[in-house]
Protein backbone atom coordinates (compact mmCIF):
# COMPACT_ATOMS: atom_id res chain seq x y z
CA UNK A 1 0.00 0.00 0.00
CA UNK A 2 1.38 3.49 -0.80
CA UNK A 3 1.82 6.01 1.84
CA UNK A 4 -0.85 8.48 2.30
CA UNK A 5 -0.37 12.09 3.73
CA UNK A 6 -3.15 14.00 5.28
CA UNK A 7 -2.38 18.00 6.01
CA UNK A 8 -4.23 21.16 6.20
CA UNK A 9 -6.10 19.68 9.33
CA UNK A 10 -6.72 19.88 12.86
CA UNK A 11 -5.51 16.83 14.45
CA UNK A 12 -8.10 15.37 17.10
CA UNK A 13 -5.36 12.87 18.30
CA UNK A 14 -7.53 11.02 20.91
CA UNK A 15 -5.46 13.07 23.45
CA UNK A 16 -5.10 16.89 22.73
CA UNK A 17 -5.95 18.97 19.43
CA UNK A 18 -3.56 20.21 16.89
CA UNK A 19 -4.20 22.46 14.93
CA UNK A 20 -2.86 23.18 11.40
CA UNK A 21 -1.39 19.56 11.01
CA UNK A 22 -0.64 16.74 9.20
CA UNK A 23 -0.44 12.97 9.70
CA UNK A 24 1.71 10.57 7.83
CA UNK A 25 0.70 6.88 7.31
CA UNK A 26 2.58 4.16 5.38
CA UNK A 27 2.28 0.43 5.82
CA UNK A 28 -0.96 0.18 7.50
CA UNK A 29 0.09 2.78 10.61
CA UNK A 30 0.40 6.34 11.71
CA UNK A 31 4.33 7.25 11.03
CA UNK A 32 4.29 10.87 11.70
CA UNK A 33 2.37 13.34 13.14
CA UNK A 34 3.33 17.59 12.59
CA UNK A 35 2.77 20.84 11.75
CA UNK A 36 2.21 22.67 8.65
CA UNK A 37 5.91 24.08 8.79
CA UNK A 38 7.88 20.57 8.98
CA UNK A 39 5.04 19.33 5.82
CA UNK A 40 6.20 21.84 4.13
CA UNK A 41 10.05 21.09 4.99
CA UNK A 42 9.34 16.93 4.40
CA UNK A 43 10.84 15.64 1.75
CA UNK A 44 8.04 12.69 0.33
CA UNK A 45 8.65 9.21 -1.45
CA UNK A 46 6.88 9.63 -4.73
CA UNK A 47 4.50 7.14 -4.66
CA UNK A 48 2.81 8.85 -1.58
CA UNK A 49 -0.52 10.00 -2.20
CA UNK A 50 -1.12 13.74 -0.37
CA UNK A 51 -4.50 14.50 0.16
CA UNK A 52 -5.05 18.51 1.45
CA UNK A 53 -8.53 18.25 4.05
CA UNK A 54 -8.84 21.91 3.97
CA UNK A 55 -8.68 22.70 7.12
CA UNK A 56 -11.57 19.86 8.59
CA UNK A 57 -10.59 17.45 11.31
CA UNK A 58 -8.87 14.67 11.04
CA UNK A 59 -9.94 12.14 13.65
CA UNK A 60 -8.88 8.53 15.35
CA UNK A 61 -11.16 6.00 13.36
CA UNK A 62 -15.15 5.39 15.27
CA UNK A 63 -15.41 2.75 16.86
CA UNK A 64 -18.69 0.94 17.65
CA UNK A 65 -18.73 -1.93 20.17
CA UNK A 66 -22.54 -2.14 20.86
CA UNK A 67 -24.31 -2.34 17.04
CA UNK A 68 -26.78 -4.66 15.67
CA UNK A 69 -26.88 -3.80 12.59
CA UNK A 70 -27.11 -0.97 9.34
CA UNK A 71 -28.31 -0.36 6.23
CA UNK A 72 -30.64 -4.03 6.47
CA UNK A 73 -28.12 -5.91 7.37
CA UNK A 74 -27.65 -7.65 11.06
CA UNK A 75 -25.46 -9.32 13.28
CA UNK A 76 -28.17 -11.74 13.55
CA UNK A 77 -28.79 -12.87 10.03
CA UNK A 78 -26.60 -16.05 10.85
CA UNK A 79 -24.63 -14.62 7.09
CA UNK A 80 -21.24 -13.85 7.09
CA UNK A 81 -22.11 -11.94 4.33
CA UNK A 82 -24.20 -9.48 6.22
CA UNK A 83 -21.54 -8.99 8.41
CA UNK A 84 -19.27 -8.13 5.36
CA UNK A 85 -22.28 -5.57 4.41
CA UNK A 86 -22.12 -3.59 7.56
CA UNK A 87 -18.46 -3.32 7.65
CA UNK A 88 -18.76 -2.13 4.06
CA UNK A 89 -21.20 0.72 5.07
CA UNK A 90 -20.01 1.77 8.70
CA UNK A 91 -17.24 2.72 6.69
CA UNK A 92 -18.67 5.02 4.89
CA UNK A 93 -20.17 7.17 8.22
CA UNK A 94 -16.51 6.72 9.44
CA UNK A 95 -16.70 4.10 11.50
CA UNK A 96 -13.13 2.13 11.01
CA UNK A 97 -13.74 -0.85 14.10
CA UNK A 98 -16.83 -2.16 15.49
CA UNK A 99 -18.16 -5.59 18.00
CA UNK A 100 -20.95 -6.75 15.76
CA UNK A 101 -23.76 -7.52 19.00
CA UNK A 102 -25.74 -10.42 18.58
CA UNK A 103 -29.39 -10.73 20.74
CA UNK A 104 -29.70 -13.88 23.14
CA UNK A 105 -31.67 -16.69 21.22
CA UNK A 106 -32.05 -20.18 21.90
CA UNK A 107 -28.71 -22.58 22.30
CA UNK A 108 -28.08 -23.86 18.91
CA UNK A 109 -29.27 -20.25 17.23
CA UNK A 110 -27.06 -18.58 19.17
CA UNK A 111 -24.35 -20.86 18.53
CA UNK A 112 -24.26 -20.79 14.79
CA UNK A 113 -24.97 -16.69 14.81
CA UNK A 114 -21.74 -16.79 16.46
CA UNK A 115 -19.70 -19.29 14.36
CA UNK A 116 -21.47 -17.28 11.01
CA UNK A 117 -20.01 -13.89 12.84
CA UNK A 118 -16.82 -15.00 13.31
CA UNK A 119 -16.48 -17.01 10.05
CA UNK A 120 -16.72 -12.79 8.45
CA UNK A 121 -13.58 -12.08 10.47
CA UNK A 122 -10.83 -11.49 8.65
CA UNK A 123 -12.40 -11.03 5.07
CA UNK A 124 -13.93 -6.90 6.14
CA UNK A 125 -13.52 -4.47 2.90
CA UNK A 126 -14.35 -1.69 5.74
CA UNK A 127 -14.90 -0.98 9.14
CA UNK A 128 -13.02 -4.13 11.18
CA UNK A 129 -14.91 -6.72 13.27
CA UNK A 130 -12.73 -6.55 16.19
CA UNK A 131 -14.98 -9.24 17.81
CA UNK A 132 -18.08 -10.50 19.28
CA UNK A 133 -20.40 -8.48 21.66
CA UNK A 134 -22.98 -11.14 23.28
CA UNK A 135 -25.95 -8.93 24.42
CA UNK A 136 -27.22 -11.95 27.19
CA UNK A 137 -28.00 -14.62 27.31
CA UNK A 138 -27.37 -14.38 31.37
CA UNK A 139 -30.24 -11.20 31.35
CA UNK A 140 -32.60 -10.34 34.27
CA UNK A 141 -36.55 -11.49 33.07
CA UNK A 142 -37.36 -8.14 34.42
CA UNK A 143 -35.07 -5.84 32.17
CA UNK A 144 -35.87 -7.61 29.07
CA UNK A 145 -36.23 -4.24 26.89
CA UNK A 146 -36.90 -6.03 23.57
CA UNK A 147 -35.52 -9.26 24.08
CA UNK A 148 -37.62 -12.46 24.05
CA UNK A 149 -38.17 -13.82 27.58
CA UNK A 150 -37.52 -17.62 25.92
CA UNK A 151 -34.12 -16.81 24.73
CA UNK A 152 -32.51 -15.58 28.23
CA UNK A 153 -31.16 -18.54 30.80
CA UNK A 154 -29.96 -18.67 33.99
CA UNK A 155 -26.28 -18.71 34.42
CA UNK A 156 -24.86 -21.54 32.82
CA UNK A 157 -20.87 -22.83 32.71
CA UNK A 158 -21.19 -25.45 30.29
CA UNK A 159 -23.04 -23.51 27.64
CA UNK A 160 -20.80 -20.40 28.10
CA UNK A 161 -18.12 -22.57 27.16
CA UNK A 162 -20.16 -23.53 24.13
CA UNK A 163 -20.48 -19.87 22.97
CA UNK A 164 -16.14 -19.50 23.62
CA UNK A 165 -15.16 -22.25 21.73
CA UNK A 166 -18.17 -21.87 19.27
CA UNK A 167 -16.50 -18.44 18.72
CA UNK A 168 -12.74 -19.22 18.68
CA UNK A 169 -11.77 -17.31 21.37
CA UNK A 170 -13.35 -13.61 19.55
CA UNK A 171 -16.04 -13.04 22.58
CA UNK A 172 -14.79 -9.32 23.40
CA UNK A 173 -17.57 -8.32 25.68
CA UNK A 174 -20.89 -9.62 27.20
CA UNK A 175 -23.33 -7.82 28.95
CA UNK A 176 -25.09 -9.51 32.23
CA UNK A 177 -27.59 -9.12 35.32
CA UNK A 178 -24.62 -8.61 37.94
CA UNK A 179 -27.58 -10.15 40.35
CA UNK A 180 -28.17 -13.61 38.74
CA UNK A 181 -27.37 -16.45 40.93
CA UNK A 182 -23.89 -18.13 39.91
CA UNK A 183 -22.95 -14.64 38.36
CA UNK A 184 -19.43 -14.58 40.29
CA UNK A 185 -17.92 -18.19 38.91
CA UNK A 186 -19.48 -16.71 35.53
CA UNK A 187 -17.16 -13.64 35.90
CA UNK A 188 -14.38 -15.57 37.20
CA UNK A 189 -14.46 -17.71 33.85
CA UNK A 190 -14.78 -14.69 31.96
CA UNK A 191 -12.01 -12.71 33.49
CA UNK A 192 -9.68 -15.90 32.24
CA UNK A 193 -10.65 -15.76 29.15
CA UNK A 194 -9.98 -11.98 28.88
CA UNK A 195 -13.86 -11.02 28.04
CA UNK A 196 -15.17 -7.38 29.23
CA UNK A 197 -18.05 -7.95 31.51
CA UNK A 198 -20.75 -5.06 31.38
CA UNK A 199 -23.29 -4.84 33.64
CA UNK A 200 -26.92 -4.06 31.27
CA UNK A 201 -30.25 -5.71 31.18
CA UNK A 202 -29.99 -5.97 34.92
CA UNK A 203 -32.64 -5.61 38.11
CA UNK A 204 -29.38 -5.37 40.23
CA UNK A 205 -29.64 -3.87 43.64
CA UNK A 206 -27.00 -1.41 44.34
CA UNK A 207 -24.95 -4.24 46.72
CA UNK A 208 -25.26 -6.36 43.58
CA UNK A 209 -23.32 -3.73 41.45
CA UNK A 210 -20.71 -3.81 43.67
CA UNK A 211 -20.79 -7.42 44.27
CA UNK A 212 -20.69 -7.24 40.66
CA UNK A 213 -17.41 -4.86 40.52
CA UNK A 214 -15.35 -6.84 43.00
CA UNK A 215 -15.96 -9.52 40.43
CA UNK A 216 -14.45 -7.67 37.79
CA UNK A 217 -17.93 -5.69 35.95
CA UNK A 218 -16.55 -2.81 35.38
CA UNK A 219 -18.23 -1.45 32.75
CA UNK A 220 -21.96 -0.99 31.65
CA UNK A 221 -24.43 -1.26 28.84
CA UNK A 222 -26.41 1.74 27.62
CA UNK A 223 -26.45 3.54 30.60
CA UNK A 224 -30.63 3.95 32.26
CA UNK A 225 -31.76 2.05 29.59
CA UNK A 226 -32.79 -1.44 30.91
CA UNK A 227 -31.43 -0.92 34.30
CA UNK A 228 -33.05 -0.45 37.83
CA UNK A 229 -33.57 2.89 38.29
CA UNK A 230 -31.47 5.49 40.73
CA UNK A 231 -33.79 5.68 43.89
CA UNK A 232 -33.05 7.53 47.16
CA UNK A 233 -33.03 4.10 49.59
CA UNK A 234 -30.94 2.40 46.77
CA UNK A 235 -28.89 3.91 44.21
CA UNK A 236 -29.39 0.50 42.19
CA UNK A 237 -27.69 0.12 38.93
CA UNK A 238 -27.69 3.41 37.35
CA UNK A 239 -26.35 4.75 40.73
CA UNK A 240 -23.87 2.83 40.98
CA UNK A 241 -22.79 3.66 37.67
CA UNK A 242 -22.53 7.30 38.32
CA UNK A 243 -21.19 6.90 42.16
CA UNK A 244 -17.85 4.61 41.15
CA UNK A 245 -15.72 6.28 39.17
CA UNK A 246 -14.02 2.65 38.31
CA UNK A 247 -16.79 2.07 36.19
CA UNK A 248 -17.01 2.97 32.75
CA UNK A 249 -20.18 3.41 30.67
CA UNK A 250 -22.25 3.21 27.32
CA UNK A 251 -24.54 5.74 26.38
CA UNK A 252 -26.53 6.17 23.24
CA UNK A 253 -27.01 10.10 22.83
CA UNK A 254 -30.00 10.29 19.97
CA UNK A 255 -31.80 11.99 22.52
CA UNK A 256 -34.26 10.17 22.96
CA UNK A 257 -32.99 7.17 25.14
CA UNK A 258 -30.99 9.47 27.41
CA UNK A 259 -32.74 13.04 27.90
CA UNK A 260 -29.59 15.56 26.93
CA UNK A 261 -30.12 17.31 30.12
CA UNK A 262 -28.37 13.63 31.76
CA UNK A 263 -25.75 14.24 29.86
CA UNK A 264 -24.64 17.50 32.17
CA UNK A 265 -24.82 15.40 34.90
CA UNK A 266 -22.68 12.61 33.23
CA UNK A 267 -20.22 15.20 32.44
CA UNK A 268 -20.02 16.36 36.39
CA UNK A 269 -19.81 13.18 37.35
CA UNK A 270 -18.39 10.21 35.44
CA UNK A 271 -14.60 10.87 35.03
CA UNK A 272 -14.49 11.74 30.78
CA UNK A 273 -12.58 8.63 29.94
CA UNK A 274 -15.26 6.36 30.82
CA UNK A 275 -18.50 7.55 28.70
CA UNK A 276 -18.26 5.34 25.48
CA UNK A 277 -20.52 6.56 22.77
CA UNK A 278 -22.73 3.98 21.26
CA UNK A 279 -25.57 3.41 18.74
CA UNK A 280 -26.98 0.12 19.62
CA UNK A 281 -27.93 0.69 16.13
CA UNK A 282 -30.50 -1.53 14.98
CA UNK A 283 -30.43 -2.92 11.34
CA UNK A 284 -33.10 -1.10 9.67
CA UNK A 285 -30.97 2.05 10.41
CA UNK A 286 -29.64 3.80 7.53
CA UNK A 287 -31.91 1.73 5.43
CA UNK A 288 -32.96 2.67 2.13
CA UNK A 289 -35.88 0.38 1.34
CA UNK A 290 -37.86 -2.79 2.05
CA UNK A 291 -39.56 -3.97 5.46
CA UNK A 292 -37.77 -2.64 8.62
CA UNK A 293 -36.89 -5.84 10.86
CA UNK A 294 -34.87 -6.54 13.79
CA UNK A 295 -34.75 -9.63 16.10
CA UNK A 296 -36.98 -11.53 13.98
CA UNK A 297 -39.62 -8.62 14.74
CA UNK A 298 -41.25 -5.92 12.63
CA UNK A 299 -40.00 -2.35 13.52
CA UNK A 300 -41.35 1.38 13.48
CA UNK A 301 -39.69 4.30 13.25
CA UNK A 302 -41.39 7.24 14.71
CA UNK A 303 -40.05 10.26 17.49
CA UNK A 304 -36.76 9.19 16.48
CA UNK A 305 -36.22 5.54 17.14
CA UNK A 306 -37.35 2.30 16.54
CA UNK A 307 -40.38 0.62 18.19
CA UNK A 308 -41.88 -2.89 18.29
CA UNK A 309 -44.97 -2.61 16.05
CA UNK A 310 -46.48 -5.58 18.39
CA UNK A 311 -46.36 -3.18 21.44
CA UNK A 312 -44.47 -0.24 20.85
CA UNK A 313 -41.74 -1.01 22.84
CA UNK A 314 -38.40 1.06 22.38
CA UNK A 315 -36.39 -1.15 20.44
CA UNK A 316 -33.43 0.62 19.74
CA UNK A 317 -31.90 3.83 17.69
CA UNK A 318 -31.25 4.99 14.22
CA UNK A 319 -28.12 6.50 15.64
CA UNK A 320 -24.72 6.88 13.76
CA UNK A 321 -21.27 7.55 15.09
CA UNK A 322 -21.20 11.11 13.47
CA UNK A 323 -24.81 12.45 14.32
CA UNK A 324 -24.05 11.10 18.39
CA UNK A 325 -21.12 13.50 18.07
CA UNK A 326 -22.86 16.00 17.25
CA UNK A 327 -25.45 15.45 19.39
CA UNK A 328 -22.88 15.38 22.16
CA UNK A 329 -21.28 18.94 21.44
CA UNK A 330 -25.17 20.28 21.47
CA UNK A 331 -25.21 18.75 24.95
CA UNK A 332 -22.45 20.13 26.60
CA UNK A 333 -19.31 18.11 25.21
CA UNK A 334 -16.62 20.00 23.73
CA UNK A 335 -15.91 18.24 19.81
CA UNK A 336 -12.80 16.81 21.51
CA UNK A 337 -14.27 15.39 24.41
CA UNK A 338 -17.03 14.03 22.05
CA UNK A 339 -14.31 12.71 19.57
CA UNK A 340 -12.93 10.52 22.56
CA UNK A 341 -15.97 8.63 23.40
CA UNK A 342 -16.00 7.14 20.11
CA UNK A 343 -12.59 6.52 19.40
CA UNK A 344 -10.31 6.77 22.32
CA UNK A 345 -12.22 5.80 25.32
CA UNK A 346 -13.64 2.14 23.40
CA UNK A 347 -10.46 1.69 22.62
CA UNK A 348 -8.93 1.83 26.06
CA UNK A 349 -12.34 -0.15 27.75
CA UNK A 350 -11.83 -2.84 24.95
CA UNK A 351 -7.93 -3.12 25.21
CA UNK A 352 -7.69 -2.70 22.05
CA UNK A 353 -3.81 -1.10 22.49
CA UNK A 354 -3.06 0.36 18.90
CA UNK A 355 -6.02 1.82 17.85
CA UNK A 356 -8.32 4.80 19.45
CA UNK A 357 -5.76 7.73 18.56
CA UNK A 358 -3.19 9.38 16.23
CA UNK A 359 -0.47 8.30 16.93
CA UNK A 360 2.83 6.65 15.17
CA UNK A 361 2.61 3.33 16.12
CA UNK A 362 -1.15 2.86 16.26
CA UNK A 363 -3.00 1.57 13.27
CA UNK A 364 -3.62 4.16 10.42
CA UNK A 365 -7.97 4.33 11.59
CA UNK A 366 -8.58 7.84 10.50
CA UNK A 367 -11.68 9.74 9.84
CA UNK A 368 -11.68 12.90 8.41
CA UNK A 369 -14.74 14.77 8.62
CA UNK A 370 -15.95 18.68 8.55
CA UNK A 371 -18.61 20.95 10.24
CA UNK A 372 -21.21 22.73 8.36
CA UNK A 373 -20.97 26.37 10.13
CA UNK A 374 -24.90 27.31 9.62
CA UNK A 375 -26.15 23.60 11.00
CA UNK A 376 -23.94 22.34 13.15
CA UNK A 377 -23.98 19.48 11.43
CA UNK A 378 -20.96 16.89 10.99
CA UNK A 379 -20.08 15.30 7.13
CA UNK A 380 -17.63 12.69 6.76
CA UNK A 381 -15.24 13.22 4.02
CA UNK A 382 -12.98 10.65 4.14
CA UNK A 383 -11.87 7.45 5.98
CA UNK A 384 -8.94 5.36 6.01
CA UNK A 385 -9.31 1.52 7.70
CA UNK A 386 -5.68 -0.13 8.25
CA UNK A 387 -4.22 2.13 5.97
CA UNK A 388 -6.23 1.63 3.03
CA UNK A 389 -8.64 4.87 1.83
CA UNK A 390 -12.55 3.80 1.86
CA UNK A 391 -14.23 7.00 1.43
CA UNK A 392 -12.56 10.12 -0.29
CA UNK A 393 -14.62 13.31 -1.07
CA UNK A 394 -11.92 15.45 -1.89
CA UNK A 395 -11.22 16.43 -5.15
CA UNK A 396 -7.79 17.73 -6.82
CA UNK A 397 -5.69 15.59 -4.42
CA UNK A 398 -2.49 14.48 -5.69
Amino acid sequence: MNPICLYNGTVLTGIAAMENCAVLVEDGMVTDVFSRRRFEQKHFSPDTRIIDVRGAFIAPGFIDTHIHGFGGYGADDGSAESLLEMSRLLAQYGVTAFNPTLYPAEGETLLRNVRSAVSAMGREEGARIMGLHLEGPFISPEKLGVQRPETIRPVDIPFMEQLWEAAGGRIVNMTVAPELKGMRELALFCIKKGIILQAGHTDAKYENMVEGMQAGILHSTHLFNAMSRLDQRNPNAAGAILIHPEMSCEIIADGFHVHPDLFKLLLRDKPMDKIVLITDGLKPTEQETGPLMANGEEMVFHDGIFHRKSDDVIAGSALTIIRGIRNLVSFGFSLEEAVKTASFNPAQVMRYRSKGAIIPGYDADLTVFARNPETEDLRVLLVIAAGLIKKNLFQGTT
